[in-house]
């Protein structure tokens, strides 16, 4: 079976998509982020949680605070990317469940009372939507630099609060020179589907 979607949206989306390194000065405005969010939001998560929280770093004087926790390698890419966010995920997001989940607005007190539980599944649940955010950068024409090398209690205490768990930092703009590493191998279809 093929599937539906155009092939050239395929490419964009996920055949020729690649962790960008470099980008060009060239901006990333606050109306190519709302369209992000505004296409990405209707990704599904458990109980409809959303607890992912997006923080975007544009002034100068916050990226400096942000750089200096990046792990070295990365922090060439951070200082230059036109615009970077850090991704994280709300600890506390079931307050918001009653609206958010109104089928089940118990599922707050039900499920969630526990911080320790609330801690799991805004780690599962915001990094799905992380992965939607990545595709929602790419469905924008963009590239995204998404990275895990850095200070997490650091940029957790620059940016955030206790309520808060960062996940990621992503670098986001239009691709650069040389802004591509060589495709790295993928696990075959039959080394990773099973049927029972």
């Amino acid at each position: 079976m093929s599937l539906v979607l155009d092939p050239a949206a395929q490419d964009l989306l996920f055949r020729e998509a690649r962790t960008a390194n470099t980008f060009t000065d060239e901006p990333v405005t606050d109306e190519q982020v709302q369209a992000i969010y505004d296409l990405v939001k209707y990704g599904p998560t458990a109980f409809n949680q959303t607890p992912l929280r997006i923080t975007l770093v544009r002034s100068p004087e916050a990226r400096e605070r942000l750089v200096k926790h990046m792990a070295e390698g990365n922090q060439p890419k951070t200082a230059t990317a036109p615009l970077v966010a850090i991704l994280s995920a709300d600890n506390e997001f079931h307050e918001e469940l009653p609206a958010l989940f109104p089928a089940f607005p118990q599922a707050k007190d039900v499920f969630f009372a526990e911080r320790p539980a609330r801690e799991g599944s805004a780690a599962l649940n915001a990094a799905l939507q992380a992965a939607y955010f990545i595709v929602g950068v790419r469905a924008a024409g963009l590239a995204a630099g998404p990275m895990t090398g850095f200070d997490f209690e650091g940029v957790r205490k620059e940016f955030l609060d206790d309520d808060h768990t960062p996940l990621m930092v992503v670098n986001i703009g239009k691709p650069g020179a040389d802004a591509w590493y060589p495709r790295s191998p993928r696990l075959a279809y039959a080394d990773v589907i099973t049927t029972v």
